[in-house]
Formats: C-alpha cells, structure tokens, sequence
C-alpha cells in the first residue's frame, strides 16, 4: 500500500473495481477539500454510482442525490444532474495541471458551481486546466480507476463502496 504520510489530509475510495488512494491538495483547493472530507465523514458518497466514463479521458461520480444507490432520490437516468444540500462552492483554480490520476471538481458551466460531484482523468487533459479546481491526486489504485465500466450514461455502473478520510479508518 502506499505510504501514507498525511492521514488527514488522505482519502481511501473503496470501489467495486478495488482501492484507490488520493493525496488532498488542501493548500491548492482548501475549500473543495473541506468539502470532499465533510462528504466522506457523512458517508454521503458510499453507493454513489460513477455515472460517466468515458475512455482516454475520466471517470466521474460524486452525485450524492440521485446517483446514490439505495438513497431515496436514486434516479439512475438522472444521475449527474444533483449534488449535496450543501451550498456550492467558489472556484478554486490553479496552476495545477489535470494528468492521469488527477481528482478535480465537476461543475455546470458557471465555474462557481461545484457542489459533490468529481472526476478522476485517465490520461492528461490540458484542456481543463485552470477551468477545474483540482482537488487531489491518486497515489495508489490507478489500475482500479481504469477497470471502472464506461459509458455516458454507463449501463450497470460501478459504484463507490466507501469513501472515508484515512485519519479515521
């Protein structure tokens, strides 16, 4: 397993394709990284299905509302379209560039609409940089993030299992 050197500051995604591990980037996004963890500590992202893949590019999951299964909105031809009872959030944009294995915020056209929903890039895409505020990096479990269905939408997704900060497991 990789070495996790910040607990807090870690998150373990438990998916049906296996584990992966993603190092926050609080001092580049410290407000969607706030976000990530109160959602992870709810539990609000467990069942949570990844509701577009497509392939050469990401995997994007995170809508608590409707793409929850088992939660009383789940509307699978709807999922995409929800996010938390949070408000959403202020964009963070960086400098940091969107590669493989980069967690960024998924959001509507205006950029400070970023609320539960997140992707995770298969490859590079120097397109979104500076338009997604990039909130984490996977250090371990890529292998998995390619293994997950794809589709738009994705017949039978693959979901999230569980999804918890590291310094609580």
């Amino acid at each position: 397993m990789a070495e996790i050197k910040d607990p807090e500051n870690t998150i373990i995604l438990e998916t049906t394709k296996g584990k992966v591990v993603i190092q926050l980037l609080p001092e580049v996004a410290p407000e969607h990284v706030a976000r990530i963890k109160e959602l992870a500590r709810e539990k609000a992202y467990d069942g949570v299905v990844f509701h577009r893949v497509i392939n050469d590019f990401m995997a994007q999951t995170g809508d608590v509302k409707f793409g929850k299964k088992g939660g009383e909105s789940f509307n699978p031809g709807r999922a995409g379209m929800g996010g938390s009872e949070k408000p959403d959030l202020k964009a963070e944009f960086s400098a940091v560039s969107h590669i493989r294995g980069t967690c960024s915020m998924a959001r509507s056209q205006n950029p400070n609409s970023a609320n539960s929903q997140f992707f995770i890039c298969f490859t590079d895409a120097p397109w979104l940089n500076k338009q997604y505020s990039v909130w984490g990096q996977v250090i371990e479990g890529m292998d998995n993030v390619d293994k997950i269905k794809k589709g738009e939408p994705v017949v039978d997704p693959d979901s999230i299992v569980s999804m918890r900060v590291a310094a609580d497991v």
